[in-house]
């Protein structure tokens, strides 16, 4: 049956796919660094501490940063020796077989999709207040979904838009759109270093784990959220330049730059303010600001502008290269497989997806769904882990360019952190995980299955 057969392995990592190789280790770098750091810093970081952590925050940052480092070495070796766009869904469907791909692309689908939506919202809070800052403000009314007795949230409808025209016109020019804004990020992000860094209270951080080790897991599961982004850079796959020496180098360096950041700006923050202080939309700012230090949190709200901003663009890029890829295999409508000759992008996909996600997040009250998303990112890693197990297993002979350390341990390790903190995740999340599995179900069953290409290839 085809959904139990593998895809062979393309072993010509550097065939013409339409995509244009243009990207090296640190333009991936950079997108991963754009993908990472956004609403987990400027806003979740807060919310957790105030609500789960208390100063053991850094410690939740710590756990979820172990579990996405075991993971992001297996993405390495699975992107360095496998490749393509699909990322994990390439990965599964090389080593697991057709059903078990369909299930993490579908997954990827969510995550990325749904992500960019919650983002824009998000995105959308952050420019009203600046354009109220110049008594430009927008009424109500073009600022909420109709359940929230708006119209449509206009400015994150029209955000998804904009980067999709971005998207359009070609990925060295996303690229260098999201070193610029994430130059804009860090920038505010060394700004509250070095302001915090003169007004730490160490009564602040006592006591340090006011919930106990079960709120450090729950607050892990909740900033997890934060850390989602660096598997996007293995989307990368087919416009990097080498693939099997930069999409390492771009994985795993993001990853490190980011949870350094992050335990940083989460010590600061507890220690400035009382943790209990910080459960508001703009928790750093709003620290700042109780400093008095209004110029800085000014720049604190323009680096979460640009920081949103990047993570809507490498989550939209993902999610496009996915869509690509599973459009190739047949198991979505082949017409998303078209690659544009002059701009060498997936137009017709970047399009279609871009026009459903500024649908949901103008006319849709994202709240709910978003928690569908960390739930669908767990999922994801447990395979890919999985997936360096049985390939070097089944594929011994595969060359790999970078190869996860002490495995089977490390992938084993990586799977155990994270089904931990799948375990931590609300009972309605997996309810409405398992809705949106069996929707997948239906549309791999109904079309995807008797399409796909394995399936034509059968006798």
């Amino acid at each position: 049956m085809s959904l139990l057969r593998t895809k062979p392995i393309n072993a010509d990592m550097y065939c013409d796919t339409g995509l244009k190789r243009c990207l090296g280790a640190f333009d991936l770098t950079l997108l991963g660094i754009g993908a990472i750091i956004g609403a987990g810093i400027f806003v979740l970081t807060g919310i957790a501490a105030a609500t789960h952590a208390g100063p053991g925050i850094v410690l939740s940052y710590v756990v979820a940063g172990l579990a996405c480092a075991f993971s992001a070495l297996a993405y390495a070796e699975l992107a360095a020796s496998i490749g393509g766009c699909g990322s994990a869904y390439g990965y599964a469907y090389a080593g697991l077989g057709e059903l078990i791909a369909w299930i993490i692309g579908w997954d990827l689908i969510l995550e990325y999709g749904v992500s960019t939506a919650a983002v824009a919202i998000g995105w959308s809070g952050y420019f009203n207040n600046a354009l109220a800052a110049a008594g430009l403000a927008l009424p109500q009314a073009l600022l909420k979904a109709p359940a929230g007795g708006g119209i449509v949230n206009l400015p994150a409808a029209s955000i998804v838009l904009l980067l999709a025209l971005l998207l359009t016109i070609g990925v060295r020019q996303s690229a260098r759109f999201n070193a610029a804004m994430v130059l804009v990020k860090l920038t505010a992000i060394g700004i509250f270093i070095a302001v915090a860094a003169f007004n730490v209270q160490a009564a602040n951080w006592t006591p340090f784990l006011p919930f106990g080790w079960g709120g450090v897991m729950s607050g892990a599961a909740l900033i997890f959220f934060a850390y989602i982004g660096f598997d996007a850079v293995s989307t990368a796959a087919e416009e990097t330049v080498n693939p099997p020496r930069d999409l390492p180098i771009g994985i795993l360096a993001s990853l490190v730059v980011c949870t350094v950041i992050y335990i940083g700006v989460s010590g600061l923050l507890t220690a400035i303010v009382p943790y209990a202080t910080l459960n508001v939309s703009s928790p750093v700012a709003d620290a700042l600001l109780r400093l008095g230090h209004n110029t800085a949190a000014g720049c604190i709200a323009a680096g979460a502008i640009a920081g949103l901003t990047t993570v809507m663009l490498v989550l939209y890029y993902g999610l496009t290269r996915v869509f690509l890829a599973m459009s190739r295999d047949g198991l979505l409508p082949p017409v998303f497989s078209a690659i544009n000759r002059s701009t060498h992008t997936p137009v017709r996909v970047i399009l279609a997806s871009g026009v459903l996600i500024a649908a949901i997040a103008g006319f849709t009250p994202i709240d709910d769904v978003a928690q569908l998303v960390n739930s669908g990112t767990l999922a994801a890693f447990v395979l890919v882990c999985s997936g360096v197990i049985v390939l070097r297993h089944t594929k011994p002979d595969l060359p790999r360019a970078f190869r996860t350390p002490c495995s089977p341990l490390v992938p084993l390790l990586g799977i155990a952190f994270c089904v931990y903190l799948m375990a931590s995740l609300p009972a309605i999340t997996w309810l409405r995980f398992a809705i949106w599995l069996g929707i997948g179900m239906g549309v791999y069953f109904g079309y995807s299955r008797t399409r796909s290409l394995l399936a034509r290839e059968q006798p």
